[in-house]
């Protein structure tokens, strides 16, 4: 019988007679064979299923540092907002107190001068101008002159001590911004610590994911050759009860059959990896605002990929890995680099998805949204408005996807529509 079983798993369909004779004489019964089958594949269902719970719970796992990822990016990103915008605040005070200290400096030499003069000359009373001057005209015009002077004097001082004030108070507000900018920093540092801490220990869950994510398809294909010799071996044990002739006669041709449709397959699989993996088109353009205020529906053939790399896969056709087909477009490109958003509009999901990653999606009006998945990090939150062309996201390979890389969607009433009939892109 371990004979008989040996031949009909390996799929030899055109026994000879002799073999059939040799199998008439096991003493083991068919039935046996058939339950030993049985218990096989309700052992891989059991398996099958144990993986998928771990899968799941990995998912899990991977969701919550994913997301950690992502927020820690977000804070780092507005911290990073906050330190331009008080170096820019560092930056007018300091002009500020520049031209307050030049002035400062040149009211100064003008009270030396005057000093100066005061020192060489002496400052003359009214008495001495009264007796000295004989033309009243003079004398009235020589007492205007010394009042002027005096008050010109007086106004010098008033405002040297006033940018002296105003010095001293934007000496004062530079040492506040200096601190501001040196606490912004030791918070950077601290949030830039935690994020190299979260993405190694997301990283360790990408790798135990992608060793998992095999182990479940290895097991599936298992499940599926076993379910598909089980199927072989009963068809073959009913055509056992029929006449001989017949039963090898329809062996043959299912042998054939099986052969001719497994080197088709084995020929669609060889030519769909190979269509995977050659580069279908390359973006270099990104979005820009240039068509904002425009209906989306317009911009059919103008529309620029959100980040720029490779596209790997055309739309609709049929995934190497699941046999699935794309609703989207993968682009590979660097890790962190910039996603932008392909025309303006208002996100309505910034979160992350199981099998999509950090994930954003974009209303544009209309009936027309976009889709960003596999992100490292979403940049925006749900509500927030966008132009086209504003950064939203940063390339990731979150999802347990093992290329860093973009997949983008287009979709009208839900419905996913090809992007690349919509890009510059050909």
């Amino acid at each position: 019988m371990r004979r008989w079983f040996h031949l009909l798993l390996a799929g030899s369909l055109t026994a000879t007679p002799a073999v059939w004779a040799a199998s008439k004489d096991d003493s083991r019964q068919p039935k046996a064979a058939l339950d030993e089958i049985h218990q096989r594949l309700e052992s891989l269902k059991k398996e099958l299923t144990s993986s998928q719970e771990e899968h799941a719970e990995a998912a899990d796992a991977l969701k919550k540092s994913e997301k950690a990822i992502s927020e820690a990016n977000r804070k780092l990103h507005d911290l990073q907002q906050q330190q331009q915008a008080n170096n820019q605040t560092l930056d007018a005070l300091q002009q500020q107190k520049t031209v307050h200290t030049n002035n400062l400096k040149q009211q100064q030499a003008l009270l030396n001068q005057q000093f100066y003069q005061q020192y060489l000359y002496g400052k003359p009373s009214q008495a001495q101008v009264l007796l000295q001057q004989q033309d009243p005209n003079a004398i009235t015009r020589q007492l205007h002159y010394f009042g002027y002077v005096s008050h010109a004097r007086k106004e010098l001082m008033e405002a040297a001590s006033a940018n002296i004030i105003k010095v001293e108070t934007l000496n004062a507000a530079t040492a506040k911004t200096l601190q501001k900018l040196d606490s912004l920093k030791e918070q950077q540092e601290k949030e830039r610590a935690e994020l190299q801490q979260q993405k190694g220990e997301r990283d360790k869950l990408v790798k135990q994911i992608s060793s998992k994510i095999s182990a479940q398809r290895n097991e599936i294909d298992k499940l599926k050759r076993d379910e598909q010799r089980l199927t072989q071996l009963m068809e073959k044990l009913a055509k056992a009860a029929r006449e001989k002739a017949a039963r090898e006669k329809a062996a043959r041709e299912k042998a054939q059959r099986e052969a001719a449709k497994n080197k088709a397959r084995n020929q669609a699989s060889t030519s769909q990896q190979a269509s995977d993996s050659k580069t279908i088109a390359r973006n270099d353009a990104l979005p820009s605002n240039a068509f904002d205020g425009s209906n989306f529906s317009s911009l059919k053939g103008k529309l620029n990929l959100p980040v720029r790399g490779v596209v790997t896969n055309r739309f609709g056709s049929s995934r190497a890995d699941t046999g699935v087909s794309w609703k989207g477009l993968f682009i590979r490109a660097s890790e962190g680099s910039e996603v932008k958003a392909v025309a303006s509009g208002q996100v309505v999901f910034a979160d992350w998805l199981r099998g999509f990653g950090n994930l954003i999606i974009i209303d544009h009006g209309g009936g027309y949204m976009s889709l960003y998945g596999n992100n490292q990090a979403v940049l925006k939150q749900v509500g927030d408005n966008v132009k086209g062309g504003d950064t939203v996201a940063a390339v990731g390979n979150s999802g347990g996807n093992e290329q860093h890389g973009v997949y983008f969607e287009l979709r009208y009433q839900s419905k996913p529509f090809d992007p690349m009939s919509w890009s510059v892109v050909k």
